[in-house]
C-alpha cells in the first residue's frame, strides 16, 4: 500500500522521539533521578507506531510492562510521561504508577500491566463495550512472545471469535520472556497458527518494517470496523536492551550485533533518505526539536511536586 509522504515523515519522527525518549530515561535511570523498574522499548519502535498510525484517538490501546512506545505512538505528553517515571503529581498517573502503569484515556491509552498477558483480556472488555454502544472504536491489545504462552492468550481468542469483537491482537515478538529465549519456550513458533485455528485472521510481518506493520494493522481495523470480529499481527522484532534496568543481559555473543543491522530507526531512515522523503538536514532539525521538548519535558518532571501519598486513595486515583 502507497503511503503518503507526510504520513511517512510522520511514522519516521514519531520513531525517532521514542528512541530518543528512551535513551534519555536509560541515562536519568542510571543517574539515579528515575527509580523503580524500567523496560525499555528500543528496537519495537515500528510496532508501535505502525499499528497507532492507523488508529483514531478513541481507539483503545492495552499496553504492557514495556510500554513508553506504545504512550507515545497514541499521542500521550512525553512531559507527565516523564513526570510519571519520576513518580510526580502531574505524572499520567499521578505519579503512583511509575513505568509499567502509564495511563491516558483521553488520549485511548487504557494502561501499562505488570502482569505478562494481563492487557490482553481487559482489551475484549473494552472491544465488547464498543460493540454493545455501538460504536466504531476497536481495542488494541499488545502483548509479547512470553505473553502467548500463557492460557489468558487462548481464552480470549476463543472469546473474541465467539463474540465477533473489535479487537486486534498485537504480538510483539521480540524472542525473548524476560531472560528466556524463544527456542526454549516454544514446543512450535507458529503464534499465527494458534489465532487461526480459533478462526481468527492472522499475521505475520516484519515487526522491524514500520511500513509492513502499518498496512496490516491497517487491514486488521478495517476489518475489526466493518464488524468482521478480531485479527491478529505477529510482528517478529527485537529489543535491544536488556530486559529491564536491574538484569543483566546474558544474550550470546553476536546476537544483539546481528540484530542492529536490522534496527527498524536506521533502516526507515536510510530508506526515506534514498527515496528523497527526508533530506539530512530535515533530520538534523528533527533531533534537534525532540533534543528540546526531551529537556522541556525532564525540567517539567523535577520542578513538579511529588505527590500526597494519601491522595491514593482518592476517588480520581481509583478510576
Amino acid at each position: 500500500m502507497g503511503l503518503r509522504a507526510e504520513k511517512r515523515k510522520s511514522m519516521f519522527g514519531r520513531m525517532l522521539l521514542i528512541r530518543r525518549f528512551e535513551e534519555e530515561v536509560k541515562k536519568l535511570y542510571q543517574e539515579g533521578r528515575i527509580v523503580g523498574a524500567i523496560h525499555l522499548y528500543i528496537g519495537q519502535e515500528a510496532v508501535a507506531v505502525g499499528v497507532s498510525s492507523g488508529l483514531k484517538k478513541r481507539d483503545y490501546v492495552f499496553s504492557t510492562h514495556r510500554g513508553h512506545g506504545h504512550a507515545i505512538a497514541k499521542g500521550c505528553d512525553i512531559k507527565r510521561m516523564m513526570a510519571e517515571l519520576m513518580g510526580r503529581d502531574t505524572g499520567l498517573s499521578r505519579g503512583h504508577g511509575g513505568s509499567m502503569h502509564l495511563y491516558d484515556p483521553a488520549r485511548g491509552l487504557m494502561g501499562g500491566n505488570g502482569i505478562v498477558g494481563g492487557g490482553i483480556p481487559l482489551a475484549l472488555g473494552a472491544a465488547f463495550s464498543a460493540q454493545y454502544r455501538g460504536t466504531d472504536q476497536i481495542a488494541v491489545t499488545f502483548f509479547s512472545d512470553g505473553a502467548a504462552n500463557q492460557g489468558v492468550f487462548a481464552e480470549s481468542l476463543n472469546l473474541a471469535a465467539l463474540f465477533h469483537l473489535p479487537v486486534i491482537f498485537v504480538c510483539e515478538n521480540n524472542q525473548y520472556a524476560a531472560t528466556t529465549p524463544v527456542r526454549r519456550s516454544f514446543a512450535k513458533m507458529a503464534i499465527a497458527q494458534r489465532a487461526e485455528s480459533y478462526g481468527v485472521p492472522a499475521e505475520t510481518v516484519d515487526g522491524n518494517d514500520v511500513e509492513a506493520v502499518h498496512d496490516a494493522a491497517l487491514k486488521a481495523i478495517r476489518r475489526a470496523r466493518r464488524g468482521e470480529g478480531p485479527s491478529l499481527i505477529d510482528c517478529e522484532t527485537y529489543r535491544l536492551e536488556p530486559h529491564c534496568g536491574i538484569i543483566p543481559d546474558q544474550r550470546e555473543r553476536g546476537e544483539r550485533e546481528a540484530w542492529r543491522a536490522k534496527d527498524p530507526l536506521s533502516r526507515y531512515k536510510e530508506k526515506l533518505l534514498a527515496e528523497r522523503i527526508l533530506t539530512p538536514s530535515k533530520i538534523e532539525k528533527m533531533e534537534k526539536d525532540i533534543a528540546r521538548e526531551l529537556a522541556k519535558a525532564v525540567k517539567f518532571a523535577e520542578i513538579s511536586p511529588w505527590p500526597d501519598p494519601e491522595a491514593a486513595l482518592h476517588k480520581e486515583c481509583l478510576v
